[in-house]
């Protein structure tokens, strides 16, 4: 999950008093105000300063505080544009091509910072951006930075309008999201993109709503004054400790390179299994970003000696260069999300003995290779080879320029410097993908994404505004299912229980996950999902915008009947021979077996042989569900669920600050 961890700390803070009438970056050239509702404009100035703003036909003015702040509201606006907004006091600001439309804050981790291209690359990537030929909507991408108190005004971030030259950069899902509202509405769109890779909602949550709840405010009570350089170093100081228990003192790189050689003795070298992060692999190296090498040892028959082959190693966070006994045969940079397939020219491999290795550098979040174990191989004409499982490594080099401070290293940092100082900029609600990196609090999950959505709400001074979010996709983060439990299963359930605040939305994905990819490549239809639910809810379109929830359970002997909401034109399997899969039955020994299930009308009776008194059912519980497949023919999947209430596998796991 990206992306990285080595941004500086956005520690200036703007003065109160200027000698020139400021804005916040937000208002810029290419701006979109939210339409029919009140538009706040603010900024600062000398103190008392008389400043006139206008805009379209209104005049309004306003007086700058003590501190050099100052506010006003324009009367709603009509969608329309392109207008000029012009601020005058000491001196003037005139902001041009300002459109009036619908504004959406699209937030979260990787997922909804995953671009269209970039590291992104999402299905039919090219084609997308040939078509993005879209000049009303909009994207204000802000700077990524953090904080640990709260900023008048984001790092940096500017206006851009949709077009193919600018497209690559906004974020898929927004962009569908965005796209599929103005086909329907035919008026411009703002998108707001603050979003950061692999960060936890700790971190967008702001410090009062921690102190107000029971459940969290003894963890923010101990974060007190933090001093963000002394922590730095100590963690830099603790990471180099575990890492030489694990492999000794560091090597110069004089050393380093020999080891793409065969003829290197890595006997002394430590092990780990690939694939799979090295953040994953419960060695000490969880905040590791640097270099580390891997070497593994092969085989090769005489009779196939000399000849060519392809060397496939799976994905590799972040860069990679690859030798085959020393010889260089490949390198990419900065494709965290892209398979290596290297070719392995005549003459290399040799008979006996070969040497694989691989030079990994990692610059923030998860590092190493990782993927499907199959992808791993080792292939010469029709012979396969698999290189999974255990490899030499060693860690060449750490990064020590203030790296092992992220977003995730305190509560509230992202909330302080890419939340608050967006607040209360007019907006009709929020879109957010989040959730991965909570996978392992699940049950916390349940208190903290509430809260989250709440704080932002009270802040913004809007009301109960539309919170429209997507519930995790399938992914074999850890093979969990029923039988071992499941920490994403678990997270999906939080999500689900978070509909029950008011104004929210859920678009299930667990169909179009990917087992091997944390980030799936189908961002259309997740995009199309939420916009439903937006279309549906928030502007006032008749038509279903969810699949199947679960509602009901009744039991007559060994069969169960459930019943659904969101039934919509009725209940499917999305199976060429209309077999539901995904349902899991359990008695009163709590152990799940595979059910049948079949469609009666609008419900569905379920069925085991193993179980003869069924007291539970379960559907799409786990990690990877994409076997899963009841749907309503709307086309909207059902999201998983349980009706049970056994103890789950994350019910005691509590955040902790620095964790």
């Amino acid at each position: 999950m990206k992306k990285g961890y080595l941004l500086p700390l956005f520690f200036l803070s703007i003065s109160n008093v200027f000698a020139n009438v400021r804005l916040p970056k937000i208002f810029s050239d290419g701006m979109v105000l939210q339409r029919n509702q009140p538009i706040p404009i603010w900024g600062w100035a000398n103190a008392k300063e008389k400043i006139t703003v206008q805009f379209d036909q209104q005049t309004q003015t306003v007086r700058a505080g003590k501190d050099g702040k100052w506010m006003l509201k324009l009367d709603p606006e009509a969608a329309g544009g392109p207008f000029s907004l012009t601020i005058n006091g000491k001196n003037r600001i005139a902001i041009n091509d300002v459109l009036v439309g619908e504004v959406w804050v699209c937030s979260g981790q990787s997922n909804m910072e995953m671009p269209i291209a970039g590291w992104g690359k999402v299905l039919n990537y090219e084609q997308e951006i040939a078509a993005a030929d879209y000049p009303q909507i909009r994207q204000f991408l802000v700077t990524k930075a953090i904080s640990t108190s709260v900023k008048d005004d984001v790092a940096g971030g500017d206006w851009k309008a949709c077009s193919p030259s600018t497209a690559g950069d906004f974020t898929a899902v927004g962009y569908f999201f965005a796209r599929s509202l103005y086909q329907q509405l035919h008026i411009p769109i703002g998108l707001i993109n603050t979003s950061w890779g692999g960060t936890m909602v700790e971190t967008w949550i702001g410090r009062d709503a921690f102190e107000k709840s029971p459940d969290f405010k003894n963890m923010i009570a101990s974060m007190s004054t933090v001093d963000m350089a002394a922590v730095a170093k100590q963690k830099e100081t603790d990471l180099i400790k575990k890492i030489e228990v694990l492999q000794g003192k560091f090597k110069n790189h004089a050393d380093a390179t020999q080891w793409a050689n065969l003829s290197f003795d890595d006997s002394h070298w430590p092990k780990m299994k690939l694939p799979g992060m090295w953040e994953e692999q419960k060695m000490g190296l969880e905040n590791l970003d640097g270099q580390v090498w891997f070497r593994k040892t092969i085989m090769v028959d005489d009779v196939d000696a000399g000849k060519p082959a392809i060397l496939s190693l799976g994905k590799i966070d972040d860069s990679d260069d690859t030798y085959v006994n020393g010889v260089k045969v490949g390198e990419t940079k900065n494709k965290y999300n892209e398979d290596r397939n290297y070719s392995i020219g005549a003459g290399i491999l040799k008979a006996g003995k070969n040497l694989i290795a691989i030079r990994v550098e990692d610059t923030g979040g998860g590092g190493g290779v990782y993927g499907d174990m199959g992808a791993m191989k080792l292939s010469i004409g029709k012979k396969i080879q698999a290189l999974s499982g255990d490899w030499h490594f060693q860690v060449e080099s750490i990064y020590t320029d203030g790296g092992q401070i992220g977003p995730n290293s305190y509560p509230t940092l992202l909330y302080n410097a890419m939340l608050s100082p967006l607040i209360p900029y007019g907006i009709k609600g929020a879109i957010w993908y989040q959730g991965e990196s909570n996978a392992g609090r699940a049950y916390e999950y349940r208190k903290s994404f509430p809260l989250m959505i709440t704080d932002w709400r009270e802040h913004w001074g809007q009301g109960d505004f539309p919170f429209y979010f997507v519930q995790l996709a399938s992914f074999n983060a850890s093979k969990g299912d029923s039988q071992k439990g499941s920490t994403w299963a678990e997270l999906r359930e939080a999500q689900s229980m978070t509909l029950s605040l008011h104004n929210t939305g859920m678009a299930v994905t667990t169909d179009i996950g990917e087992a091997t990819d944390i980030h799936p490549k189908n961002k259309q239809d997740v995009g199309k999902r939420l916009a439903a639910i937006a279309l549906a809810n928030s502007y006032g379109y008749t038509q279903e915008f969810s699949g199947p929830m679960f509602q009901s359970m009744q039991i007559h002997g060994n069969k169960i009947t459930l019943s659904f909401s969101h039934i919509g034109k009725g209940l499917m399997a999305k199976d060429r021979y209309g077999y539901i899969r995904g349902f899991e039955v359990a008695g009163a020994d709590q152990k799940f077996y595979y059910a049948q299930a079949h469609i009666e009308g609008d419900k569905l009776e379920i069925s085991c042989g193993e179980v003869s008194m069924p007291v539970a059912v379960r559907y799409a519980w786990a990690d990877n569900a994409l076997d899963a497949n009841l749907f309503n023919k709307d086309g909207f999947p059902a999201s998983s669920f349980r009706t049970d209430d056994w103890k789950g596998i994350t019910a005691e796991e509590k955040y902790t600050i620095g964790e």
